[in-house]
């Protein structure tokens, strides 16, 4: 069995670090978001690792379709190339986006191609939910993953289907909005709490740049006062706010991961921990006849099991009022296992005596 190691990070008190964050990090601006663009194109010019024809009609219908805007006619005849790959091109659009600067393009294979390495997108679309044309990208495509093999061994890192243009997008339209005119703000808290709302509204007034109220645990909506929406946000965005966050512990049962909140708080209780081990194990034995006998040689199974019931458990016991630290010296000075961790902290929460919500990924 292995130790967990608990561990308890804290942020140091430097004079230089506050342990405060900014409201810019924790809250979102109304409408001042990315949009999400998705297309479809080609990418051209593989070395023989493009969809085959055959097998994916869609891509032959496209580059019948591309090939005959361009005055060349080829319906009818039979295409074998395996130098074309159709391809999901998507990208994001960040806020206040301007037409003919550039974003990132992301691509990636729809059919059989087994790399993209070495191809060119052609010029694509992209689209958003409301169909219209945003944006339109090309470019060669990058590949960070790579293939190598011989006859009798092979080696491949990362994935050779997906691949990456950097600035091969062109804005072409914008999103309208006008920030200027705007009679009120709405911040979207990242974590709603009611606590931190009223925090963040409590700065605000104290700044005296607008008239701030909270609307929700999510929303609190700022009034300005005087000066432009523009000047008020800049102010705000740096001004600092302490945050609240509810006692929670998250556990991932896959990974064996478990992370706890500062405020996580136990009440009175003994804590034993111990776990069954059975080991079996088979150590067959041929028996042999002997010899001018008529017998045959045969396998006699031998099986050795042994139990383990973990008679040497320690028993822990945790005060009123248990802060983390000391709740994280306690589980280490027993020793426990990730699975074993878990479980002390699912029965904690059974017993009642676990001040804390449970999330298991």
């Amino acid at each position: 069995m292995v130790a967990a190691s608990v561990l308890a990070l804290t942020v140091p008190g430097t004079a230089f670090a506050d342990p405060q964050p900014r409201i810019k990090d924790i809250v979102d601006v109304e409408n001042v978001r990315p949009n999400q663009l998705v297309g479809y194109g080609l990418v051209v010019g593989l070395q023989g690792t493009g969809d085959r024809i055959r097998n994916v009609p869609f891509t032959e219908e496209t580059l019948q379709a591309m090939l005959e805007r361009m005055g060349v006619n080829i319906r009818g005849d039979q295409m074998l190339t395996q130098n074309v790959a159709a391809v999901s091109v998507t990208a994001t659009m960040p806020p206040f986006a301007r037409a003919g600067s550039t974003i990132d393009v992301q691509v990636s294979a729809m059919g059989d191609a087994s790399s993209l390495q070495g191809g060119i997108l052609l010029v694509s679309s992209l689209r958003a939910l409301d169909g219209e044309i945003y944006a339109v990208a090309q470019g060669p495509v990058a590949v960070s993953g790579f293939k190598a093999q011989g006859a009798a061994a092979r080696i491949s890192r990362g994935v050779m289907t997906t691949a990456r243009i950097a600035g091969g997008g062109i804005i072409e339209r914008e999103v309208p909005y006008d920030l200027r005119s705007a009679q009120n703000l709405k911040l979207a808290l990242k974590n709603p709490d009611f606590t931190t709302a009223q925090r963040i509204a409590a700065r605000i007034n104290g700044e005296g740049t607008g008239m701030a109220e909270v609307l929700d645990p999510a929303t609190v909506q700022i009034t300005p006062r005087g000066g432009n929406v523009i000047e008020m946000v800049t102010r705000i965005e740096n001004l600092t706010v302490p945050v609240d966050q509810p006692a929670r512990i998250v556990i991932n049962e896959a990974a064996g991961t478990v992370v706890m909140g500062a405020d996580v708080r136990v009440s009175p209780v003994a804590i034993a921990q111990g776990g069954l081990t059975i080991s079996v194990t088979e150590t067959p034995v041929v028996s042999q006849p002997g010899p001018l006998s008529n017998g045959q040689t045969t396998t006699v199974p031998r099986t050795r099991i042994q139990a383990d019931d973990g008679s040497g458990a320690s028993l822990a016991l945790l005060t009123q009022g248990t802060s983390l630290q000391t709740l994280v010296s306690g589980l280490n000075a027993l020793g426990v296992s990730p699975r074993d961790l878990i479980t002390i902290l699912q029965a904690l929460k059974s017993a009642g005596a676990l001040q804390a919500e449970i999330t298991v990924q």
